[in-house]
């Protein structure tokens, strides 16, 4: 930021006005006025109050319900707000105020630390009084020097600085200190550091079961130069009153591996801070992104119960973690079926989701914990998920409200229904969802699925040792849907299909591999049954409702070289197509127009061949017998690049 900055004037203004106001006041006053200020900034800074609201429910979500951890976040910022006040006390701040209303534990272990001649380093977290934690440091009779990084706005910086100096406090700046730091330990005299916000540059340890960015500098120069590293922590008793808290010198393990070494001894120093920071919470700076540059995301799966929408998200599960792999994140997968009370409480929960804003819903959860069932919201409320996935737009406003309650990345896949594309990080929306192009909206020809040529591969494997089958045989095989919302399956239509596979695997001496859903109605496998049991063609016959093999779709798809399908679903006619195989599709009544706009797409660019079930074995022959290309789905490639760019 510019020198001539507003906001840099603005706060050299402010501070050397209200300053001396606040000083004159009566000491009890000004922390009430702190108090007072944490409430206001807990009611308007909304973007910062959301981020220290995860954080804590990351470490206590387990703990307390949604309101307790509200609670504590106004404690946070009532902590704050005082802490404020305290830099506009500096210059009033010496020995006789330190001695009044400064509580020092274990400052032994700090003189001790210079019997060593090396040098010490007082090392601390964002954490409670921190003006206050240099001119302490700098008023306990020994050299101290604080090891900052300068600022955005340099007026007020410049300010701050003389202030601490007048208190006997001497400035290290990052840039370019290092030397001052050597020549400090050397004449054995104390500087103070931090020991967390490490940003890009730091070393990812253990921070409350999450990998997080902390700074090495510290342990680095304990590690080279000896110097005692010595944990300080700060925790406001009663307004003015603090205790602060000084450790016995944490030793330093050696080793041959100097980046493992770092590691461990910071992750060594980390968790003693963790202890304080769970008996203290209020005093942490809760406000920034401490697991922004972890090397673990969590990914929540949102399942409305139907399998179609479940392959979808797993696909695009797939995709996201092979982009977070490739940056060196691994990923934690958490998938929970959302359940309602009943038929009402889902109709009054969109009604609700309706009227829910970016910020407010957050520590609420209301309309969550009224209108699911106990199980779901339990497990729903204890998760802080990085990143949340569903399919379908019956889950888009549950995704909304736990996005916004824990600032994950929402992706959704198919049309968000009442809800703007605009209230989600990604929208991924099939072409005849007619869903306006958009810079977080992916159009997609087919619907997300698992189908590539290693799927394949493997799933036509596990089914050739199971069923005994010839992996280069000639097959044809047959995908039987079912009813839905829309449209039934008739006994008739099925009759006439089987009548035509018998002369399309007579004619082109192909086995046939069919498998029922298990939305396929009883009087329809009845059919399929009497109709094929014993067709000397048949080689595989699997009815989905009486048995369970996981790997029959994608093993049928891997070993056959024609595939013909029901019409009624979009996600097996696009997991049909993912498999680069010649797909026929027979026509049937009662259709949506969606999905009669989705067949004619298809159609119309040659991913599949629609037929009447009359002549179904004329059409598939004709085709065969003139190979025409295969045309592949791009739909991978447009969902990989606009996923990169949201993780």
């Amino acid at each position: 930021m510019k020198d001539s900055s507003l906001a840099d004037c603005l706060g050299c203004i402010l501070f050397k006005t209200l300053g001396p106001v606040i000083r004159a006041l009566p000491l009890n006053l000004s922390f009430f006025l702190g108090r007072r200020l944490g409430d206001l900034l807990y009611n308007f800074d909304f973007k910062h109050k959301a981020v220290a609201y995860v954080n804590i429910k990351r470490v206590f979500g387990a703990k307390m319900p949604p309101c307790a951890l509200s609670r504590l976040v106004r404690n946070f910022y009532q902590s704050f707000g005082q802490s404020i006040i305290e830099v506009f006390l500096i210059p009033v701040i010496d020995r006789n105020y330190i001695a009044k209303y400064v509580n020092i534990e274990g400052k032994e272990g700090v003189f001790n630390a210079f019997k060593k001649g090396k040098g010490a380093i007082l090392i601390t977290v964002h954490a409670g009084s921190w003006e206050l934690a240099n001119i302490i440091s700098a008023n306990l009779g020994f050299p101290f020097s604080m090891f900052i990084r300068e600022q955005g706005l340099p007026r007020l910086n410049k300010l701050l600085n003389d202030y601490r100096k007048e208190k006997g406090c001497r400035i290290i700046s990052r840039k370019g200190g290092l030397r001052e730091t050597i020549a400090a330990l050397s004449n054995n005299e104390a500087i103070g550091m931090t020991v967390d916000q490490g940003g890009s540059l730091g070393v990812l340890v253990d921070f409350f079961g999450r990998s997080a960015s902390m700074p090495k500098g510290a342990v680095k120069l304990a590690l080279k130069y000896g110097a005692a590293l010595i944990p300080i922590f700060f925790t406001r008793i009663n307004g003015p009153k603090i205790k602060v808290w000084a450790g016995e010198e944490i030793p330093m393990l050696k080793g041959q591996n100097k980046d493992t070494v770092i590691k461990e001894n910071l992750s060594k120093i980390i968790s003693v801070f963790e202890d304080f920071i769970l008996m203290h919470p209020k005093e942490y700076l809760w406000t920034y992104k401490i697991w922004k540059y972890s090397g673990a995301k969590k990914i929540l799966v949102l399942n409305d119960g139907k399998a179609g929408h479940l392959r979808q998200s797993e696909a695009l599960i797939r995709q996201a973690q092979n982009i977070l792999a490739k940056k060196s994140i691994k990923t934690e997968i958490k998938e929970i079926e959302v359940k309602f009370k009943n038929k009402f409480a889902r109709f009054l929960f969109h009604l609700c989701v309706c009227f829910s804003g970016k910020y407010h819903c957050q520590g609420c959860l209301m309309c969550l914990r009224k209108l699911l069932a106990q199980d779901t919201f339990r497990e729903l409320s204890a998760i802080t998920p990085d990143i949340i996935i569903s399919a379908g737009s019956s889950l888009s406003g549950v995704n909304f409200i736990l996005s916004r309650e824990n600032l994950s990345k929402s992706i959704i896949i198919m049309r968000p229904a009442y809800l703007g594309v605009k209230k989600f990080d990604l929208v991924i929306a099939p072409r005849h969802d007619r869903i306006r192009k958009r810079k977080n909206v992916v159009i997609t020809d087919a619907a997300l699925n698992l189908i590539n040529e290693e799927y394949l591969n493997r799933e036509s494997s596990s089914l050739v040792v199971k069923r005994n089958l010839n992996k280069d045989g000639f097959y044809i095989g047959v995908l039987i849907g079912g009813n839905s919302k829309h449209f039934n399956l008739s006994s008739s239509l099925i009759n006439e299909v089987i009548g035509q596979l018998k002369i399309l695997s007579r004619d082109l001496n192909a086995q046939i591999l069919l498998t029922t859903s298990r939305r396929t109605p009883k009087h329809v496998e009845e059919v399929i049954k009497n109709g094929l049991g014993n067709h000397p063609y048949l080689r595989l016959m699997v009815i989905a409702n009486e048995e369970n093999m996981p790997e029959v779709v994608g093993g049928i798809l891997g070993l056959s070289s024609i595939i013909i399908s029901t019409p009624e679903s979009i996600s097996m006619i696009s997991e049909a197509v993912s498999s680069k195989k010649y797909v026929f599709v027979f026509n049937a009544p009662g259709l949506s127009l969606k999905h009669k706009r989705f067949l004619d797409h298809f159609a119309k660019n040659r991913y599949i061949y629609m037929a009447r079930s009359a002549n179904l074995s004329d059409t598939v022959k004709m085709v065969w017998q003139d190979r025409p290309l295969l045309y592949s789905l791009k739909d991978n490639n447009l969902v990989g690049e606009a996923l990169s760019r949201v993780l």
